[in-house]
């Protein structure tokens, strides 16, 4: 190692560490200046922004964001945490610099107690700042005795950057971005994540608890042809309509699930435990069944599915509540200006529910899954109308039982048939086709090809793009948000999290920058 190289390395420290040295340099009358960020890909704007910083104090100190906090998009960030670091150490206007292990700069602010925290001038407005963590680091300054400053200077972009002249994705997908940030802004779209927060949402669906079991597959038992496993580790997830909830109360501020739990074995704690507390929640007891439980048993490395076991009721004892949901169903329905559907076919939604959510509700959205706990049995036909639809392109070719037709002739067919405004036919990695009745066609393309678990993915993509398309939001915009949603979703193990409607925000700001 050169002697320069070592010299870099030695900047780099532990936080720990980092505290402890700055205590030291302060108590020596030194003025520590901290900046905090991603930097990804370094560029001219943040050296000179590190060298304004330098001259409010003695001592300058970066922290840079840890690779699993960093919410800029698709294949960020480009460089790892580690090499990040390495660049900004190399910099001779920079004394120490330090990896972040939270996700905000607040916490770190608390361990290093700066005096002068600097920001750039991107960043003076905090009233347009999304995640409001401005004023919590400002904050956070003050109550460590120092004070927060802004550096004035050309301001570059790493994203619009990266996107430019580093892009990873597909050509394809290269120029579909780049008409589309031409034609919308970003302030546009994020416009209806913004308006949504005030719409008063209804989701109806059956509660499903997702239970995954980590194995190590040993091979065939020695006397039986069965697949033998070592247990692992489990974890469970609040699934179905629990989390369609979560996913819209990161949006919206009044959220109410309506859902049936089982009588027997009814996971009310865990129910309770897991669904965000903003979200007001109704719940139906079915006599005689358990809440619907999924257990899926996995090998754990590679991260892949052997096969899964449902624990329920079958669909007639699931019915049994219908004429109470219908009541209680007739009696709200006014109050809200959204209803979600997550039908997964297990017999809570029954004609009678389908209809009177199809003749009352202000604004119905609907995905009916096929799934093996229905046979293929539950598709969008069951309603009689519907304002926006959300499936899976194989969901959709069930309801006219063709897997070769035209896929465009199709949609129209059900659009048409439903009185649909907007469909969603939701493709993988070929991304979504979506129909507008007054806008026609458009497709988007995928903005990832890096697939953890498809698991709960159509559901996130439902609950985002169900607010949007209540909004009349323009179908491109719609098809964009959907695809945003969906490439974060499939990077999430089961429903382990909800999308976070500022960690969505920020993901899209960057795609169009």
């Amino acid at each position: 190692m050169t002697a320069a190289a070592s010299k870099t390395n030695d900047k780099i420290l532990p936080l720990e560490e980092l505290s402890v040295k700055l205590a030291q340099l302060k108590a020596h009358g030194k003025t520590i200046v901290q900046c905090h960020g991603v930097f990804d890909l370094m560029h001219i704007g943040h050296i000179r922004h590190f060298e304004q910083a330098k001259k409010f104090g003695d001592v300058l100190v970066v922290t840079v964001t840890q690779d699993r906090h960093v919410n800029k998009g698709p294949n960020r960030p480009v460089f790892t945490d580690a090499h990040r670091a390495w660049a900004i150490a190399a910099l001779g206007c920079v004394d120490y610099v330090a990896i972040n292990r939270w996700s905000t700069a607040i916490e770190v602010i608390g361990l290093l107690r700066p005096n002068i925290f600097v920001k750039g001038s991107e960043y003076r407005d905090a009233s347009k700042d999304r995640t409001g963590n401005i004023s919590l680091e400002e904050q956070a300054v003050r109550e460590a005795g120092g004070r927060i400053e802004f550096t004035d200077d050309i301001v570059f972009s790493s994203s619009s950057l990266i996107n430019r002249y580093l892009g990873s994705f597909p050509e394809k997908t290269e120029r579909f971005l780049a008409d589309f940030s031409a034609r919308r802004g970003a302030d546009e779209v994020l416009h209806f994540l913004d308006a949504a927060r005030r719409l008063k949402v209804l989701i109806l669906g059956e509660t499903i608890i997702d239970e995954y079991q980590y194995c190590e597959t040993l091979g065939k038992a020695g006397k039986e042809p069965i697949l033998a496993a070592r247990h692992i580790s489990g974890e469970r997830f609040p699934g179905g309509v629990l989390a369609v909830a979560n996913h819209v109360a990161s949006i919206c501020d009044q959220v109410t699930v309506l859902s049936c739990l089982g009588e027997i074995d009814s996971q009310e704690e865990f129910v309770h435990e897991h669904t965000q507390a903003k979200v007001e929640k109704i719940f139906l007891r079915v006599p005689g069944v358990p809440t619907i439980v999924k257990t899926r048993f996995l090998e754990s490395y590679p991260f892949q599915k052997l096969f899964e076991v449902y624990t329920m009721g079958d669909a007639e004892q699931q019915s049994a509540q219908s004429g109470a949901l219908v009541r209680r169903l007739a009696a709200i329905l006014p109050d809200y200006d959204a209803v979600i559907v997550a039908d997964y076919g297990h017999g809570m939604i029954t004609p009678e529910v389908a209809d009177l959510l199809s003749r009352e509700a202000r604004f119905l959205a609907i995905n009916t899954q096929v799934n093996a706990g229905n046979h293929g049995f539950n598709t969008v036909s069951k309603y009689l109308r519907a304002d926006y639809i959300s499936v899976s392109e194989r969901e959709l070719r069930l309801e006219v039982r063709s897997p070769l037709r035209d896929l465009r002739e199709i949609v129209r067919e059900v659009a048409c048939q439903l009185e649909a405004e907007r469909l969603m036919i939701t493709r993988g990695g070929q991304g979504c086709l979506c129909f507008s009745r007054s806008e026609d066609f458009c497709e988007i393309p995928a903005f990832t090809s890096h697939v953890v678990d498809r698991v709960g993915a159509g559901d996130a993509v439902l609950a985002i793009t169900a607010l949007c398309a209540a909004q009349n939001a323009p179908i491109d915009i719609l098809g964009f948000i959907g695809s945003c949603v969906g490439s974060q979703a499939v990077g999430i193990v089961g429903n382990r999290s909800a999308i976070d409607g500022v960690s969505l925000a920020r993901y899209m700001e960057c795609l169009l920058k």
